[in-house]
């Protein structure tokens, strides 16, 4: 599979993107409302169109940066919320990144990397981590394509890749999801050990 920036590119350029749900999810929506402290530095990966970005830039986080391999859904993003620094959009591999963060959102990028990748992404994210740093956001919670993005997986499955990190805070399922993922979410914060 050749998940790489021209084939994510592709798919922002001819709008082929029909997991984006068009909004902040709920869950995401929920969490960050309760966060009080804006001087948070917040990283999310895979970041895409990022209402996420746009959600916690609007309530006044000022330290949000949004990763992605595809220009174009940065540039998207860019065009849509002008105000967003410029400098906090990143065009690179993930895994390249290199940088230390608070808080990392997870929102339908754990299911668009190769399953392959999962050992890597947990690692990955607890090296950008600091010390009691959290990852926070949704994993599919269903089997889903074998040759493609979404993949899915299960909670089982997921454990063993993030225990060697995190302290498993919470993993369960999410009682707030949109209506066309009710039942199929996890909701995780993981506490970087």
């Amino acid at each position: 599979m050749f998940l790489n920036e021209t084939f994510w590119d592709n798919k922002y350029k001819s709008e082929q993107t029909s997991w984006d749900i068009g909004s902040i999810s709920t869950p995401l929506k929920e969490y960050f409302d309760q966060l009080t402290n804006q001087k948070l530095k917040i990283l999310i990966p895979g970041g895409g169109n990022s209402y996420e970005a746009e959600y916690l830039h609007n309530l006044g986080f000022k330290n949000v940066y949004v990763v992605d391999v595809s220009a174009t859904a940065l540039t998207n993003f860019q065009k849509r919320v002008p105000s967003f620094p410029n400098q906090r959009l990143i065009n690179i591999d993930f895994f390249e990144l290199n940088d230390s963060f608070d808080l990392i959102i997870e929102q339908t990028f754990f299911c668009a990397i190769n399953p392959d990748l999962r050992p890597k992404y947990a690692s990955k994210m607890s090296e950008l981590l600091l010390t009691n740093g959290k990852l926070v956001g949704l994993f599919f919670n269903i089997p889903l394509f074998k040759d493609r993005p979404p993949f899915g997986g299960t909670k089982k499955e997921y454990i063993p890749y993030f225990k060697p990190y995190f302290k498993l805070d919470i993993i369960e399922d999410s009682y707030n999801s949109i209506l066309e993922r009710r039942a199929n979410e996890l909701f995780i914060k993981f506490i970087k050990k």
